[in-house]
C-alpha cells in the first residue's frame, strides 16, 4: 500500500491511496481511496505513517517560553553591521556602546522616548541581540551622556570616511523653539536655540553643534 501523487498540469495533483497485487504473472494496481480532498500536509503525514515514522503532535514536544518579533530587527541589525556603526561609536566594545547601538537600531522601526524604547524592544529580539535586556531608562540617559563626550571623536571618524580634500560640503544653520527655563543656550524672551549641520555632498550628516538662538551664520561656520 502506498500514496501515489499524480501531477496535473495547471491544477492541484491527484493523491491516491493505492496497493499493488499480482494477477497471474502481471503486477497490477488498484485505488483504495482518493485523498485529493486532503491537504498536502495531511497526505505527507499518511506517507510518513506508511513508512513507519511515528507522528507526534507538536504541542506536547514544544514549550513556548517567550515570543518576540524578529524580521525588522534583523534587517536593521544587518544594515548597521555593514555600515560599521558600532566601530564608529567606539573602537572597543563596552556597555555604553551596546546601549547606544540598541537605541539607534530601535529608532528606525519604532521611534519613541527612552522610557517607551525600553518597553518596546522587549516585544522584539532587539534587546537580546544587543545584550541590553536589563537596561533601564536611566541607563539609556547615562549612555547618551557618554556619547556626548565622544562627539568630537565620532565626527572626526565621519569626516575621514566621507570628506575629501577639495570636496563639496553642505552647511546649514537652523533654529528651534525652546520650551522651559533652564536651557543655557536659550535667550530669555525669545527662547530659540540654533543648530548648525555640516554634511557631505550627498547630504549625509558629518557634524552638528548647538548655539545661542541669536547667533549669526558667520560666527558658527569656521568652528
Amino acid at each position: 500500500m502506498h500514496v501515489h501523487i499524480v501531477p496535473n498540469r495547471g491544477s492541484s495533483p491527484t493523491n491516491l491511496l493505492r496497493e499493488s497485487y499480482r494477477e497471474g504473472a502481471s503486477v497490477r494496481k488498484r485505488t483504495l481511496a482518493n485523498l485529493s480532498g486532503l491537504s498536502m500536509a495531511q497526505v505527507a503525514a499518511i506517507r510518513s505513517v506508511r513508512r513507519g515514522v511515528e507522528i507526534c503532535p507538536v504541542a506536547p514536544c514544544v514549550e513556548i517560553t517567550a515570543t518576540g518579533t524578529h524580521g525588522h530587527v534583523e534587517a536593521v541589525v544587518a544594515a548597521t553591521q555593514r555600515l560599521g556603526f558600532a566601530a564608529l561609536i567606539a573602537s572597543k566594545p563596552c556597555r555604553e556602546r551596546d546601549l547606544v547601538a540598541a537605541m539607534e537600531a530601535s529608532r528606525i522601526p519604532a521611534l519613541a522616548a527612552k522610557w517607551a524604547t525600553t518597553r518596546w524592544w522587549h516585544a522584539t529580539t532587539l534587546a537580546e541581540d544587543f545584550g541590553v535586556t536589563d537596561a533601564s531608562e536611566d541607563d539609556l540617559y547615562d549612555a547618551m551622556d557618554w556619547l556626548l563626550k565622544r562627539q568630537d571623536a565620532i565626527q572626526k571618524k565621519l569626516a575621514m570616511r566621507h570628506l575629501s580634500a577639495g570636496g563639496l560640503l553642505l552647511y546649514d544653520l537652523s533654529s528651534s523653539y525652546f520650551e522651559g527655563s533652564t536651557g543655557p543656550l536659550a535667550k530669555r524672551g525669545t527662547r530659540p536655540v540654533s543648530y548648525r549641520l555640516l554634511a557631505d555632498a550627498r547630504g549625509g550628516p558629518v557634524a552638528i553643534s548647538l548655539h545661542e538662538g541669536n547667533v549669526s551664520d558667520r560666527k558658527t561656520f569656521m568652528p
